[in-house]
């Protein structure tokens, strides 16, 4: 069984940026960047339409390759866009092009599931079994650090590239998110045992970001994680209007951060 969902910035009259993808065996998730170049909307569904969806990209090679066969058409087309517009837009395109992160997942044999990751977008799978989350992120202060991004101009550097293999249990969910709400997530998961990942909450304190306040609102909570945080935000995917209630409540309550939401679901 698969879903997604999608929303843009609550209270905003914006574009949302995200854009998804889920199936039985496949879900993707790509979120656009607004503050580089152009098109970055376009850019994400154009990243999603083009993933394949039955074939999982295991390498940076193979991400490279990929990317390397699909951008020039987008390219082409935007260019030929923004020479519609005044200069500044069209050298603004040639400076800064189109950027996206991406991250995927699919169902391999029995019991597997590949994944990959490029950019601050982020694949996780969470067992009830074990209670553990695994996820394709580096460290939670690294989320106040810009992401690398897929370009439509741009070569992809290797080091911002992820990829592994999550082994599956009866219980297991995997699922990928956006930025905002993937911090969220792993943000609750390491508060759950705080002990264990003192360290990397340690990091976030000393970094002084907006993700530090998000830290300490999220330490007053107490939260048991599959109950209070994972279970209801798996259940509000059912429909977009209650996942939008759910991201406003978090918001409100200052556990989150502004942005377009996106999550899509692949279970074991």
């Amino acid at each position: 069984m698969s879903k997604s969902v999608s929303i843009a910035k609550p209270n905003d009259h914006a574009p949302n940026e995200d854009a998804v993808f889920c199936s039985p065996q496949c879900i993707a998730v790509s979120d656009g960047a607004g503050g580089c170049g152009l098109y970055a909307d376009e850019w994400s569904r154009y990243l999603i339409e083009h993933l394949p969806k039955d074939a999982p990209l295991c390498s940076f090679t193979e991400l490279d390759e990929w990317v390397d066969g699909i951008w020039e058409e987008f390219y082409n087309e935007h260019e030929e866009q923004a020479k519609k517009g005044d200069g500044i837009l069209l050298n603004k395109f040639y400076n800064e092009g189109s950027c996206a992160t991406i991250a995927a997942a699919w169902g391999t044999e029995q019991g597997q599931c590949q994944w990959m990751a490029y950019g601050d977008s982020v694949v996780f799978h969470y067992s009830s079994q074990t209670g553990l989350l695994e996820h394709s992120f580096t460290r939670l202060a690294d989320f106040s650090n810009p992401p690398r991004l897929v370009s439509c101009k741009d070569p992809l550097e290797e080091e911002g590239f992820r990829s592994g293999v999550f082994h599956l249990d009866d219980t297991s969910v995997v699922f990928a998110a956006s930025d905002a709400l993937s911090h969220y997530c792993l943000m609750m998961y390491e508060l759950s045992k705080s002990t264990e990942f003192e360290s990397e909450l340690m990091e976030v304190r000393m970094k002084q970001t907006t993700n530090l306040q998000l830290l300490q609102m999220a330490e007053k909570e107490h939260l048991d994680f599959n109950e209070d945080v994972l279970m209801p935000l798996l259940r509000s995917a059912d429909s977009e209007d209650s996942f939008k209630d759910l991201l406003e409540s978090l918001y409100a309550k200052k556990l989150i951060d502004i942005d377009d939401y996106t999550l899509a679901m692949l279970y074991a």
